[in-house]
């Protein structure tokens, strides 16, 4: 496999470096140095005489191992370098450039900005909602005065890593900008990203002259555009737990049915010379333009990216999709974004194809149909099938959940996109020519939209009554990285079992099966205990059990006593002790208080006697502040919630 894959040798060592300068302590000049040796081995291999060239053979593949490894480690650090800052608490003058659609949240606008003026940064700018920030687009310039942060964590016992997440992405920090504290300065940045936003931003409102409702505007934009900041939370939940939450992220299938699309537009031009030749290269560019239109996100750079080469590879006659066209497509993203190895999607598209390549081929032939519907049919299903035996791994480490109908739901419902986007291009093409005032393209644009409404409407319905059937998903399993490399293992050894019929992969299957029961138990056997726990929940008071690495509601008094077999814990959430007076103090382990914003902490230590005090998120900031102040003055234990995160006590 290696030997006809050669740009799997070229994407190990990047895979190589990325990882080793994400996890290991790295130097430039270091890196610089391994460089020039990796140059200089490849230098040496060149130089070696004809009759000591075989056995030096291995000069040219280490010394390209070590200048990519080094290379791609280097601009990983460059990247955590750009990223990195540490914000003072002063507020400050930025100038900066939105970069793509603003989301309008309940109270303010969420914009991602790239300030050019006084650093160089991508942050995200929270601006209070008034008319004038509802109306930004991207590319335009704005001036504003803020407060900026780095992006923290809440620590709560649940939670993935958000500050780490973000500076995957590029961004730097955030932070609140008050209405009168910003100004667009009516500049426009002009770069092709920018104007690609702009050009998305047009079509999202094109789309709203055809009067679709909320929920088919939000579908139909996830599914064109890529653009998915109106899908409500508990349509993005049925997706997910039906397994069609591919289908809202534009990727290879979507991708797929375009390049049909202008492929068949561009037919007139011919299969052979050099029509042939410019209908590639039209192809290709409309493909490069529909990405920028849709996100550029990882899914879609990586389907166009493996058309551009399946394309190319047209023109020159050679075979199609490949192992090696996963890999040089892999290779080309991590070269120009290295931090994309650690992006969720990133990593499941990749699993996806691969998957469909190695085991859609072996499932197919297990039956041969005998019509044409069977075959679309069991086609459909194998491939489905394939994609989930690649990705289900991953979606048990990042997520702990698995869709148990994903082969019914895809079934049905991957037929019905097909037909959308068909039909949201024909009306979007109509729409276009509605000027003309032409009967027969007011029919066409009617039935385009009684096809498009219908069939969004169907497949909601399918997703949403899959989500209701019982055990639509297993949850609760998440698993650690190890058990994912042994599960890996485990359907990679099998699977060459089933289509091979030898010993040795049965052999390594089953002691794979054999460390991920272990590891299993293990994890039972050491579970650790449940535990009582004040989560971190912005201007909020959640005070909850958590166990088996998820939260159990508990019934909170307002004030009185938790629930707890050892230790004694109060909670209280108004005023009610200000007044108290008592000869003895009540002694308390822990004193959570919650909402009051005006706690006197010497009145309350004159009712109660904690070993320490506990803050929760609800309280406001300055509040907060200036009860810690007290508690380190009178020399008590404090623990805010707030900043510091999550506060566990065990049972």
């Amino acid at each position: 496999m290696i030997g006809k894959t050669p740009f799997l040798r070229l994407l190990l060592p990047v895979i190589t470096g990325i990882a080793a300068a994400a996890r290991l302590p790295c130097h430039a000049h270091l890196l610089h140095l391994l460089c020039l040796s990796g140059l200089m081995l490849m230098l040496l291999s060149c130089l070696t005489d004809k009759k000591q060239q075989y056995r030096f053979r291995w000069f040219f593949g280490a010394g390209l191992f070590l200048f990519l490894c080094s290379l791609t480690a280097f601009l990983y650090l460059k990247h955590e370098e750009h990223v990195h800052i540490t914000f003072t608490d002063d507020e400050y003058y930025y100038t900066g450039t939105i970069l793509d659609i603003p989301v309008v949240k309940q109270k303010s606008v969420a914009c991602n900005v790239r300030i050019t003026y006084p650093v160089q940064k991508k942050v995200i700018l929270y601006l209070e909602q008034t008319g004038d920030a509802r109306e930004l687009l991207p590319g335009e310039e704005i001036i504003f005065s803020a407060r900026l942060h780095s992006f923290q964590n809440s620590g709560n016992p649940d939670e993935s890593d958000y500050a780490e997440q973000m500076k995957k992405r590029g961004f730097s920090g955030s932070g609140y900008v008050h209405g009168t504290n910003w100004q667009n300065t009516e500049r426009l940045n002009r770069s092709v990203p920018v104007m690609a936003q702009r050009l998305r931003a047009k079509a999202l409102d094109f789309y709203l002259t055809f009067g679709f409702d909320r929920e088919t505007y939000a579908f139909i934009s996830a599914i064109t555009l890529g653009y998915k900041a109106f899908i409500p939370d508990n349509m993005m939940e049925a997706f997910r737990a039906s397994g069609t939450a591919h289908i809202l992220a534009v990727s290879g299938l979507h991708v797929g049915i375009i390049y049909i699309i202008f492929n068949s537009i561009f037919s007139f031009l011919g299969k052979q010379g050099r029509g042939y030749l410019i209908r590639q290269w039209l192809i290709v560019i409309l493909l490069w333009a529909y990405a920028l239109v849709a996100g550029m996100s990882s899914s879609v750079i990586r389907a166009v990216i493996m058309l551009t080469l399946y394309c190319l590879g047209c023109m020159q006659h050679l075979r199609g999709f490949t192992y090696n066209t996963l890999a040089a497509t892999a290779f080309l993203m991590l070269i120009f974004r290295p931090s994309s190895l650690f992006d969720v999607g990133f990593q499941m598209s990749f699993c996806a194809v691969f998957a469909i390549l190695y085991f859609q081929p072996r499932l197919s032939k297990l039956y041969t149909p005998k019509n044409s519907i069977s075959r679309y049919g069991w086609n459909l299903f194998t491939v489905s099938t394939a994609a989930q035996l690649g990705v289900f791994p991953l979606v048990l480490y990042y997520f702990g959940t698995f869709p148990t109908y994903f082969f019914i739901t895809n079934l049905l419902v991957v037929p019905i996109i097909g037909i959308i986007l068909y039909a949201t291009l024909l009306l979007l093409a109509a729409g276009s020519l509605a000027f003309l005032q032409s009967g027969f393209v007011e029919l066409l644009q009617t039935i385009a939209h009684w096809t498009v409404k219908s069939l969004s409407a169907l497949t909601l319905r399918i997703v949403y009554i899959s989500e209701s059937l019982p055990y639509a998903q297993l949850a609760d399993g998440k698993i650690s990285l190890l058990q994912l490399l042994l599960l890996l293992a485990l359907i990679i050894f099998i699977s060459r079992f089933f289509f091979s019929h030898r010993a040795q992969p049965l052999i390594v299957a089953l002691f794979s099966l054999s460390l991920f029961q272990w590891t299993i138990t293990y994890d039972k056997l050491t579970k650790p205990p449940p535990q009582l726990v004040v989560f971190n929940n912005y201007n909020n008071s959640d005070i909850g059990l958590y166990y088996h690495k998820r939260r159990h509601p508990l019934e909170i008094p307002p004030n009185g006593f938790l629930p707890h077999p050892e230790k004694s814990i109060f909670r209280l959430s108004d005023g009610s002790f200000n007044n108290c007076t008592t000869d003895e103090r009540f002694p308390l382990d822990l004193l959570i208080l919650s909402q009051y914003r005006y706690f006197d902490i010497r009145q309350l230590l004159e009712v109660f006697n904690p070993s320490m005090i506990v803050l929760d998120s609800s309280l406001p900031r300055f509040a907060a502040d200036r009860m810690i102040e007290e508690c380190n003055r009178m020399g008590i234990g404090v623990h805010d919630v707030a900043q510091n995160g999550a506060f566990s006590v065990n049972f």
